[in-house]
C-alpha cells in the first residue's frame, strides 16, 4: 500500500509490492494529476517505489514525519511556501534527508538558494521520465544531481581569481572537487582517479567541510562563485 496525503489526511492506496531496497520516495508538487502520474511510475521501478504526495509546504512537512521517506521530488512553486525554503526546513529537521527541486525554468539564483537549503539537485519538469528516475538513483547514492546546461549556467556567476590556498585543498580534493562540478558520481571520480569509492567518499566529506557546505550542490556553486574550479572548461 502507498499512502496519500491530502488536505491533511493519510489515506491508503493500491500500488506494487515493496522491497525493503527499494528508495522511498515523496512527490510534493500542487498539480494533482502530475504528482498521481508520477507516483504510478515510480512504482512500476524495482528499485524505487512513491510512500505518498503532498500539494502544499505544510503537508510536506507532515508527510515527511509521518512517512520517512529516502527522497523527496519538489516543486518550486508550491501555494503556501516557496519549495526552497520548504526544503531547507526538511533538511534542517531530517538532514539524511535527498531533496531534488523540480522546475520548469531554473536561475543562477535559484540554484544558489537551493544549494544553501541542502538540496541534492535539480530537475526540469520538462525532462524525460528516464532521466528523471536515473536522477533520483543518483541522488539515493548521494551524488549530486544538475543537468548539464544547469552547470553551465553557474559559470555566469562573476568569479574572481582562483583562490585555492585561502581553502587548504589538497591538490587530489582539488580534482575530485572540479570532477564534481561536472557531474560526476563518486563512484565515476573513484575509478577515474584509481581510488577506492570508500576514499572518494572520505575526499568528498573533506571538500564539503573545508568549503563549509552541506551538500555536493553547495560546495560546487562555492567553489564555482570563488573561482576555486570553472564548470565550462
Amino acid at each position: 500500500m502507498s499512502t496519500l496525503l491530502t488536505n491533511g489526511s493519510l489515506l491508503a492506496v493500491e500500488d506494487a509490492p515493496r522491497s525493503s531496497e527499494r528508495a522511498r520516495v515523496l512527490v510534493v508538487d500542487d498539480h494533482r494529476t502530475f504528482a498521481e502520474l508520477l507516483s504510478r511510475a515510480l512504482d512500476a521501478e524495482p528499485d524505487l517505489e512513491c510512500v505518498g504526495h503532498a500539494q502544499t509546504s505544510g503537508e510536506a512537512c507532515d508527510a515527511v514525519a509521518h512517512l520517512n521517506p529516502d527522497l523527496v521530488l519538489m516543486d518550486v512553486h508550491l501555494p503556501d511556501q516557496d519549495g526552497i525554503e520548504t526544503t531547507a526546513k526538511l533538511v534542517t529537521a531530517h538532514p539524511d534527508l535527498r531533496v531534488l527541486i523540480l522546475t520548469a525554468h531554473a536561475s543562477v539564483a535559484d540554484i544558489h538558494r537551493a544549494a544553501i537549503a541542502g538540496a541534492s539537485g535539480f530537475l526540469a519538469k520538462d525532462g524525460s521520465l528516464s532521466d528523471l528516475l536515473d536522477a533520483l538513483r543518483t541522488a539515493r547514492s548521494g551524488s549530486l544531481v544538475l543537468p548539464e546546461d544547469l552547470m553551465a549556467r553557474l559559470s555566469e556567476v562573476g568569479a574572481g581569481p582562483r583562490t585555492t590556498r585561502q581553502w587548504h585543498l589538497t591538490p587530489r580534493e582539488l580534482e575530485v572537487l572540479r570532477l564534481l562540478g561536472l557531474g560526476h558520481d563518486p563512484r565515476a571520480i573513484a575509478k577515474e582517479l584509481g581510488v577506492s569509492l570508500h576514499t572518494c567518499r572520505d575526499h568528498v566529506k573533506r571538500v564539503l567541510a573545508k568549503l563549509g557546505a552541506h551538500s555536493q550542490l553547495e560546495a560546487v556553486v562555492v567553489a564555482a562563485r570563488t573561482g576555486l574550479i570553472r564548470l565550462d572548461e
